[in-house]
Protein backbone atom coordinates (compact mmCIF):
# COMPACT_ATOMS: atom_id res chain seq x y z
CA UNK A 1 0.00 0.00 0.00
CA UNK A 2 1.90 3.30 -0.95
CA UNK A 3 0.37 6.58 0.45
CA UNK A 4 1.53 9.84 0.94
CA UNK A 5 3.25 11.29 3.81
CA UNK A 6 2.15 14.47 5.77
CA UNK A 7 4.89 14.39 8.86
CA UNK A 8 4.43 16.78 11.29
CA UNK A 9 6.31 17.88 14.84
CA UNK A 10 5.17 17.38 18.10
CA UNK A 11 2.03 15.83 16.40
CA UNK A 12 0.61 12.47 16.68
CA UNK A 13 -2.87 11.06 14.81
CA UNK A 14 -5.36 9.20 17.01
CA UNK A 15 -7.87 6.95 15.47
CA UNK A 16 -11.26 9.16 15.16
CA UNK A 17 -9.60 12.05 16.06
CA UNK A 18 -11.03 15.29 13.82
CA UNK A 19 -7.94 17.51 13.39
CA UNK A 20 -7.44 20.79 11.63
CA UNK A 21 -4.80 21.31 9.62
CA UNK A 22 -3.33 24.29 7.67
CA UNK A 23 -1.86 23.69 4.54
CA UNK A 24 0.98 26.38 2.87
CA UNK A 25 3.97 24.31 1.68
CA UNK A 26 4.01 23.91 -2.07
CA UNK A 27 4.68 20.16 -2.09
CA UNK A 28 1.82 19.95 0.83
CA UNK A 29 -0.28 21.88 -1.48
CA UNK A 30 0.29 19.44 -4.23
CA UNK A 31 -0.45 16.09 -1.67
CA UNK A 32 -3.53 17.92 -0.94
CA UNK A 33 -4.44 18.19 -4.73
CA UNK A 34 -3.09 14.55 -5.06
CA UNK A 35 -5.80 13.39 -2.54
CA UNK A 36 -8.60 15.49 -3.27
CA UNK A 37 -8.08 13.69 -7.17
CA UNK A 38 -8.24 10.51 -5.76
CA UNK A 39 -9.97 10.33 -2.52
CA UNK A 40 -6.98 8.16 -0.44
CA UNK A 41 -6.02 8.76 2.79
CA UNK A 42 -2.87 9.96 3.39
CA UNK A 43 -0.14 9.15 6.39
CA UNK A 44 0.57 11.50 9.26
CA UNK A 45 3.69 10.37 11.22
CA UNK A 46 5.37 12.13 13.75
CA UNK A 47 8.74 14.29 12.72
CA UNK A 48 11.02 12.79 16.28
CA UNK A 49 13.49 15.46 16.12
CA UNK A 50 13.56 18.90 14.40
CA UNK A 51 16.24 19.79 11.48
CA UNK A 52 17.60 22.53 13.75
CA UNK A 53 18.86 19.50 15.96
CA UNK A 54 19.37 16.83 13.86
CA UNK A 55 20.82 17.84 10.49
CA UNK A 56 19.74 14.37 9.10
CA UNK A 57 17.46 14.19 6.07
CA UNK A 58 13.54 14.40 7.32
CA UNK A 59 12.75 10.59 6.11
CA UNK A 60 15.89 9.74 9.14
CA UNK A 61 13.67 11.52 11.49
CA UNK A 62 10.98 10.07 11.22
CA UNK A 63 8.42 7.62 13.78
CA UNK A 64 7.89 4.51 11.40
CA UNK A 65 4.54 4.25 12.88
CA UNK A 66 1.72 6.47 11.91
CA UNK A 67 -2.02 7.04 11.69
CA UNK A 68 -3.95 7.50 8.21
CA UNK A 69 -5.43 10.67 8.13
CA UNK A 70 -9.28 10.80 5.72
CA UNK A 71 -9.73 14.09 4.50
CA UNK A 72 -13.01 15.74 5.41
CA UNK A 73 -13.07 19.33 4.59
CA UNK A 74 -11.13 21.46 2.22
CA UNK A 75 -11.14 25.68 2.53
CA UNK A 76 -9.26 26.43 -0.15
CA UNK A 77 -7.72 30.34 0.36
CA UNK A 78 -6.82 32.76 -2.29
CA UNK A 79 -3.06 32.73 -1.79
CA UNK A 80 -3.16 28.89 -2.70
CA UNK A 81 -3.17 27.57 0.74
CA UNK A 82 -5.92 25.49 2.49
CA UNK A 83 -7.81 25.31 5.69
CA UNK A 84 -8.30 21.34 5.83
CA UNK A 85 -9.84 18.82 8.49
CA UNK A 86 -9.21 15.27 8.69
CA UNK A 87 -10.06 12.60 10.82
CA UNK A 88 -7.23 9.91 12.10
CA UNK A 89 -7.90 6.52 10.96
CA UNK A 90 -6.03 3.17 10.98
CA UNK A 91 -2.55 2.60 11.97
CA UNK A 92 0.37 1.86 9.96
CA UNK A 93 3.89 1.16 9.80
CA UNK A 94 6.15 2.10 7.41
CA UNK A 95 7.72 -0.42 5.19
CA UNK A 96 9.51 1.72 2.98
CA UNK A 97 10.20 5.28 2.24
CA UNK A 98 10.02 6.55 -1.09
CA UNK A 99 12.00 9.88 -2.14
CA UNK A 100 11.12 10.12 -5.71
CA UNK A 101 8.47 12.81 -5.60
CA UNK A 102 8.48 16.78 -3.75
CA UNK A 103 6.91 15.47 -0.96
CA UNK A 104 7.56 11.53 1.13
CA UNK A 105 5.81 8.45 0.05
CA UNK A 106 5.65 5.02 1.78
CA UNK A 107 5.02 1.66 1.08
CA UNK A 108 3.16 0.91 4.48
CA UNK A 109 1.49 -1.98 6.42
CA UNK A 110 -1.62 -1.49 8.29
CA UNK A 111 -1.05 -2.00 12.19
CA UNK A 112 -4.24 -3.03 13.78
CA UNK A 113 -4.35 -3.28 17.57
CA UNK A 114 -4.42 -6.93 18.87
CA UNK A 115 -6.61 -8.53 20.74
CA UNK A 116 -6.60 -8.97 24.25
CA UNK A 117 -6.81 -12.97 25.12
CA UNK A 118 -7.48 -12.22 28.67
CA UNK A 119 -11.31 -13.63 29.44
CA UNK A 120 -11.81 -10.55 31.29
CA UNK A 121 -10.50 -8.28 28.78
CA UNK A 122 -13.79 -6.40 28.53
CA UNK A 123 -13.85 -6.03 32.39
CA UNK A 124 -10.41 -4.78 32.09
CA UNK A 125 -11.31 -1.88 29.18
CA UNK A 126 -14.18 -0.66 31.30
CA UNK A 127 -12.19 -0.20 34.18
CA UNK A 128 -9.23 1.19 32.64
CA UNK A 129 -11.63 3.61 30.86
CA UNK A 130 -13.68 4.57 33.81
CA UNK A 131 -10.31 5.37 35.72
CA UNK A 132 -9.14 7.03 33.06
CA UNK A 133 -12.06 9.52 32.38
CA UNK A 134 -12.10 10.11 36.47
CA UNK A 135 -8.58 10.92 36.19
CA UNK A 136 -9.65 13.15 33.87
CA UNK A 137 -12.58 14.98 35.66
CA UNK A 138 -10.14 15.18 38.45
CA UNK A 139 -7.19 16.90 36.02
CA UNK A 140 -9.38 19.22 34.90
CA UNK A 141 -12.33 20.19 37.36
CA UNK A 142 -13.35 23.73 35.61
CA UNK A 143 -14.11 21.17 31.94
CA UNK A 144 -16.37 18.60 33.67
CA UNK A 145 -19.36 18.91 31.94
CA UNK A 146 -17.84 19.28 28.64
CA UNK A 147 -16.18 15.61 29.46
CA UNK A 148 -19.12 14.21 31.13
CA UNK A 149 -20.85 14.73 27.40
CA UNK A 150 -17.99 14.65 25.45
CA UNK A 151 -16.21 11.57 26.36
CA UNK A 152 -17.00 8.31 23.79
CA UNK A 153 -18.17 5.36 25.71
CA UNK A 154 -16.08 2.92 23.53
CA UNK A 155 -12.48 2.14 24.77
CA UNK A 156 -10.57 2.92 21.67
CA UNK A 157 -12.31 6.16 20.92
CA UNK A 158 -11.93 6.80 24.89
CA UNK A 159 -8.06 6.90 24.44
CA UNK A 160 -7.87 8.90 21.72
CA UNK A 161 -10.36 11.56 23.59
CA UNK A 162 -7.88 11.23 26.48
CA UNK A 163 -5.20 11.85 24.34
CA UNK A 164 -6.30 15.06 23.67
CA UNK A 165 -6.41 16.13 26.74
CA UNK A 166 -3.40 14.63 28.62
CA UNK A 167 -0.56 17.13 29.08
CA UNK A 168 1.50 14.65 26.90
CA UNK A 169 5.15 15.42 25.02
CA UNK A 170 5.30 14.03 21.32
CA UNK A 171 7.59 11.09 22.18
CA UNK A 172 4.25 9.87 25.02
CA UNK A 173 1.93 10.47 22.37
CA UNK A 174 4.27 8.30 20.41
CA UNK A 175 4.58 5.62 23.21
CA UNK A 176 0.62 5.68 23.29
CA UNK A 177 -0.26 5.14 19.69
CA UNK A 178 2.72 2.33 19.62
CA UNK A 179 0.90 0.44 22.88
CA UNK A 180 0.36 -3.45 20.92
CA UNK A 181 -3.22 -3.99 22.59
CA UNK A 182 -5.78 -1.27 23.41
CA UNK A 183 -5.59 -2.71 27.33
CA UNK A 184 -2.11 -1.40 27.28
CA UNK A 185 -3.09 1.89 25.57
CA UNK A 186 -5.50 2.77 28.09
CA UNK A 187 -2.65 1.25 30.63
CA UNK A 188 -0.10 3.91 29.20
CA UNK A 189 -2.47 7.01 29.28
CA UNK A 190 -3.06 6.05 32.91
CA UNK A 191 0.10 5.70 33.93
CA UNK A 192 0.80 9.51 32.05
CA UNK A 193 -1.81 11.15 34.13
CA UNK A 194 -0.18 13.63 36.35
CA UNK A 195 0.24 12.17 40.02
CA UNK A 196 -2.29 15.33 41.77
CA UNK A 197 -5.16 13.84 39.59
CA UNK A 198 -4.83 10.19 39.45
CA UNK A 199 -7.64 8.02 41.35
CA UNK A 200 -5.47 6.12 43.80
CA UNK A 201 -8.31 4.03 44.84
Amino acid sequence: MLIPLFPLPQFVLFPGQVVPLYVFEPRYRTLLARVQQSGEAFGMPQILTPSTEDPRPLEARLSMIGTLAHLREVAPHEDGTSSITVVGGERFRIQHLVTDQDYLCAEVELLPLQADDDAHSDTILRALSNRLVTDLLRMRPDDREAIVHHAPPEPLLLASFASALLPLSGEERQQVLEAPSLTERLETLVSFVPVPARDLN
